[in-house]
């Protein structure tokens, strides 16, 4: 069965964005982006790049680890905001909303039901793992379904923010096992985590 995976950039104090919930990568951004970084995503997650970048850097490797990409609203329209409709034309993309009533772009798959249920139903296909781009209010809401987590750990901490989970989450203490991690010498750290048993 296909896993949801959240693979999210977060600062030393577990936030993704800032107060008002912009592209910390933008150009008015505060997420460090040097060379290794950028090669190690080209390298092991060509993927997970919107295809602007993609087509900057001549990257046009499918990837191993994701065919779907899930965001809310919010993310989507960051890329919105740029002109861009569909930041992965290479994945198949689902954006949950119950505002948007009609889609941007006609390869961008609206889901106005329970993020939940259209999960559930998507692990039940074919295909590589679903990657849970966030959101943090998306990623509350599916706390429940995440079955891995690779978190790009960034080296700073910004005091306030979107945290990785919203308060939809609830209180609900998970285990994680730690399955790999690669350190860059810019200083991110990759970690990836699979989901475990408290019992």
């Amino acid at each position: 069965m296909r896993r949801l995976v959240y693979y999210i950039a977060s600062t030393i104090d577990g936030f993704i964005a800032g107060p008002d919930g912009a592209d910390p990568t933008g150009p008015d951004g505060f997420w460090p982006i040097p060379e290794d970084y950028v090669q190690h995503l080209v390298a092991e997650y060509p993927e997970t790049l919107p295809g602007p970048a993609r087509a900057a850097l001549s990257v046009t490797a499918g990837g191993t680890h994701f065919d779907t990409v899930l965001e809310g609203r919010r993310s989507y329209e960051i890329g919105l905001h740029a002109g861009v409709t569909d930041a992965y034309p290479h994945l198949r993309h689902l954006v949950f909303s119950r505002t948007l009533t009609e889609s941007p772009d006609p390869a961008v798959e609206l889901v106005a039901g329970d993020p939940v249920a259209k999960v559930r139903e998507l692990k039940q296909q074919d295909g590589k793992d679903i990657w849970l781009l966030g959101g943090g209010e998306l990623a509350g809401a599916l706390y429940s379904e995440i079955d891995g987590l690779i978190v790009k750990l960034g080296p700073l901490t910004i005091g306030t923010g979107i945290p990785l989970f919203s308060h939809k989450a609830g209180f609900d203490p998970r285990g994680w096992e730690l399955t790999g991690h690669t350190a860059l010498k810019s200083g991110a750290v990759f970690l990836t985590y699979a989901r475990k048993s408290l019992a």
